[in-house]
């Protein structure tokens, strides 16, 4: 079975403490989904059309526990306390079996 992974691109963060808020929900909760973080930070290099924006890649088992993992409740819960505070992007996609 093939892996998932959740990519997300933060193009903007306009509230800080709300990230950092949200950040002690959420890490907790996907990783009690079964989510191990690979990536979190932003580009050492950038080419192409890249853009500089911060980039956290998480790791599944399967694409089911990557869903699951993001409707989860705690998940869920963190993202009310995350709210506006940025504006990003997630995209949960399956490796290559």
């Amino acid at each position: 079975m093939a892996k998932a992974y959740w990519i997300a691109f933060y193009r903007s963060v306009k509230n800080p403490d709300a990230l950092a808020a949200y950040a002690k929900l959420a890490g907790p909760a996907i990783q009690a989904a079964g989510g191990c973080f690979l990536v979190r930070g932003n580009p050492a290099r950038i080419y192409e059309a890249g853009l500089n924006q911060r980039v956290v890649v998480l790791e599944f088992e399967s694409l089911a526990q990557a869903i699951a993992a993001h409707d989860s409740a705690g998940y869920q819960e963190a993202l009310r306390v995350l709210g506006n505070a940025v504006e990003r992007e997630i995209r949960i996609v399956e490796g290559v079996a």
